[in-house]
């Protein structure tokens, strides 16, 4: 199982690249150096089936564009002592096939079956560009 969140106030790819290296451990928990951190308000009832296996797709500017691997979700405290969970994930953005979604709240779960598949480092840009796939990818040809 995998979970899918909007990027709020991220416009590209390579902006958010830039935004998890600064702030990979932005919430003061030390959970190692070569993790990230993200942190939301609910526990996911089905941790047990992320946790280790799943990833966290990020939907940037209305398509879904990159996945992070979770590494484990953690039980933790905001500042204001109200509980919340740390989703602890692998550094590394891994590029997806590109695909439109519509705007939600939080976080939700993506059955596998129904995750975009990874792409390659260049094989966006062997046929085109990475916009042209995304215009496919709308108009529901890729």
């Amino acid at each position: 199982m995998h979970m899918i969140k909007l990027c709020v106030g991220i416009s590209t790819l390579e902006e958010l690249e830039s935004y998890r290296a600064e702030r990979a451990h932005w919430w003061g928990a030390d959970y190692g150096a070569d993790v990230h951190v993200h942190r939301t308000r609910m526990m996911p009832k089905r941790a047990e089936e992320i946790e280790g296996s799943g990833s966290i797709y990020w939907v940037i500017s209305g398509v879904i564009r990159c996945r992070q691997p979770i590494i484990r979700l953690a039980a933790a405290t905001d500042g204001e002592g109200k509980a919340c969970c740390d989703i602890i994930m692998a550094p590394d953005l891994i590029r997806v096939s590109p695909r439109p979604k519509r705007p939600f709240q939080g976080w939700r779960y993506l059955a596998p079956k129904d995750a975009p598949r990874d792409v390659g480092a260049g094989e966006l840009d062997e046929g085109g560009s990475a916009e042209l796939a995304e215009e496919l990818a709308r108009l529901g040809l890729l």
